[in-house]
């Protein structure tokens, strides 16, 4: 039986059904139509994000442009592109895109290091003059000197990366003032009248897993509106092998952020005894875990296990995509497969979302039953 989601659409684009409705029905259209007819979206992507430099001021040790190791996807999607700094004028038109065909979808700056982005300000306040809501994702080393700019921009959502308390985020992140600054920089923001709301996330690794206890106890006093904690996203060479062998030919994976990471160094009964804990604590800050897990079980499979798959299906390639500084597009984020979807210097975002190339991985990806082999322990697996 053949169902035409298109005219589902504009039928209930017509109804006048309560909002919280008309959400559900929409949700649920979604689904039908990923379901369906992952080739032909009839809706639009709720993020677009923004690769819009090609440096970082920090040497994570869990990532592979702070390790230096630049031949792996994530770090080619992240750092490969030319020119360094994504052209104001090729910002313009993505958010002039994004008004036109797709208002409704945030402007996400993600990587690589958005506060040492030249443009900063200009096209934060170009963006909110579309009347488009923008996120920043930022290591915080430079957030207060950067504040004033993020409230001229009027940035509605910022999400911080720390990975420790004090000494263990400055070890891991290469730099000894890091966690004070991020600290000072969250402190001087939050006496802004009109400051975005904060979020701080945290992936769990060999040198933290420890104290993540104390870690929430801290963060929690901190004028925060979420925690969260995250599993590591990681491609072992055996994954990406095995993903090859199968798919090499059309979307070819890489190992991924395990160059410096040694997973049997955790101790997983205790990393699953301090989870619990903190879910056992009351905290007047929102605090999750991606993915949740709640067995050992499915904790050791996760880390030491990563060719078996845990989550059920890609969500971000359905509802983001990816905009580099040269204007090409990779599927959902800087985590996916190095390969183009198009570039808004030839086709636009509305003909992109919809083209070939995407129209393709999606349907091929749904034959893989939700997620490629490399997709494993990818963040949008979950």
């Amino acid at each position: 039986m053949l169902i035409n989601v298109n005219f589902i659409v504009l039928e209930i684009n017509q109804k006048r059904l309560p909002l919280n409705d008309m959400g559900i029905v929409r949700k649920s259209l979604k689904k039908i139509n990923k379901t369906i007819s992952p080739g032909k979206l009839y809706f639009g992507p709720e993020y677009i994000v923004l690769g819009v430099n090609n440096v970082c001021n920090l040497h994570c040790k869990m990532c592979d442009v702070g390790t230096a190791n630049l031949e792996t996807n994530f770090a080619q999607n992240l750092v490969g592109s030319q020119p360094l700094n994504m052209p104001l004028e090729l910002f313009k038109k993505i958010v002039d895109q994004t008004a036109e065909f797709f208002p409704k979808a945030k402007i996400g700056y993600a990587v690589t290091e958005p506060l040492v982005y030249p443009h900063l300000k200009e096209s934060l306040i170009y963006a909110k003059e579309k009347g488009l809501y923008t996120s920043v994702t930022t290591n915080a080393l430079n957030l207060k000197r950067k504040s004033q700019d993020l409230i001229d921009g009027k940035v509605n959502e910022l999400f911080i990366s720390i990975d420790g308390l004090q000494e263990t985020h400055n070890y891991i992140r290469g730099n000894e003032q890091s966690f004070q600054k991020a600290i000072e920089g969250i402190q001087h923001l939050s006496t802004y009248e009109n400051a975005p709301e904060i979020s701080v996330f945290c992936v769990i690794t060999e040198w933290n897993y420890t104290e993540l206890l104390a870690f929430a106890d801290f963060f929690s006093q901190l004028p925060i509106k979420k925690l969260g904690f995250m599993h590591q996203n990681f491609v072992t060479e055996g994954l990406a092998e095995s993903h090859n062998a199968l798919y090499g030919n059309l979307y070819a994976a890489t190992h991924s952020n395990v160059e410096l990471t040694d997973m049997s160094k955790i101790d997983l009964p205790e990393l699953h005894k301090i989870i619990q804990t903190i879910k056992g604590k009351k905290y007047a800050t929102n605090i999750t875990f991606s993915p949740e897990i709640n067995d050992l079980e499915t904790l050791t499979t996760f880390y030491l296990k990563p060719e078996q798959k845990i989550g059920k299906t890609c969500n971000d390639v359905f509802s983001n995509l990816m905009v580099k500084t040269d204007g090409s597009i990779i599927p959902s984020h800087g985590r996916c497969y190095n390969v183009s979807m198009g570039n808004l210097h030839q086709s636009s975002l509305k003909e992109i979302w919809n083209d070939a190339p995407y129209a393709k991985f999606r349907t091929e990806l749904l034959k893989a039953g939700g997620l490629f082999p490399a997709c494993n322990r990818c963040c949008s697996a979950f």
